[in-house]
């Protein structure tokens, strides 16, 4: 797998909101890893950062929930233009927008981002959903409101997505 670049081109999060690493490390990996075994696309990832509007980054969103000793939700968010080149490039086809084998290929795609992930966050039982699919601009995604959300950016050479993490753990005293 080729080597891949963090970038800083965007500021770091506020100070009163720190990002835990060990959360959002893993989902670095797992960009990298899946994009290249899967899609054979090189990614570089940017550097992470806080996300401050509810709105998803892009039109097409996957959509995971976690739940167990993380809880919380994790949107791979495409450019629609990605989106189809991404999911043309891993399922062998060009398809359209509306097509449900164009949902299950971005469905699949944050499945095993998020399933990939899911192993490397130190925890016991970290479960989660199937994922959900929304296409179209403007669409908002509720998060948990006590968790900072971080946008994890990521370009390749046919477009750009991100990876919004909005993950817990869950202290045992509340198990």
């Amino acid at each position: 797998m080729p080597a891949t670049v963090l970038k800083s081109n965007v500021a770091p999060a506020p100070a009163e909101q720190p990002i835990d690493a060990r959360l959002i490390l893993p989902f670095v990996k797992s960009v990298r890893m899946v994009f290249w075994t899967m899609v054979r696309v090189q990614t570089t990832v940017l550097r992470p950062h806080l996300k401050t509007e509810p709105a998803p980054s892009y039109d097409v969103s996957g959509i995971i929930g976690f739940s167990g000793d993380v809880v919380g939700s994790v949107v791979v968010s495409f450019q629609g233009a990605a989106a189809r080149k991404l999911a043309a490039r891993f399922a062998g086809s060009e398809m359209e927008l509306n097509s449900p084998d164009f949902a299950d290929a971005i469905g699949e795609l944050a499945n095993m981002v998020v399933g990939s992930a899911k192993k490397d966050l130190g925890v016991a039982a970290a479960h989660i959903t199937l994922p959900s699919v929304i296409i179209g601009a403007g669409h908002v995604v509720r998060r948990l409101s006590d968790v900072p959300c971080i946008v994890i950016p990521v370009q390749t050479p046919v477009g750009d997505f991100c990876v919004e993490v909005n993950i817990r753990t869950v202290p045992p005293s509340l198990k």
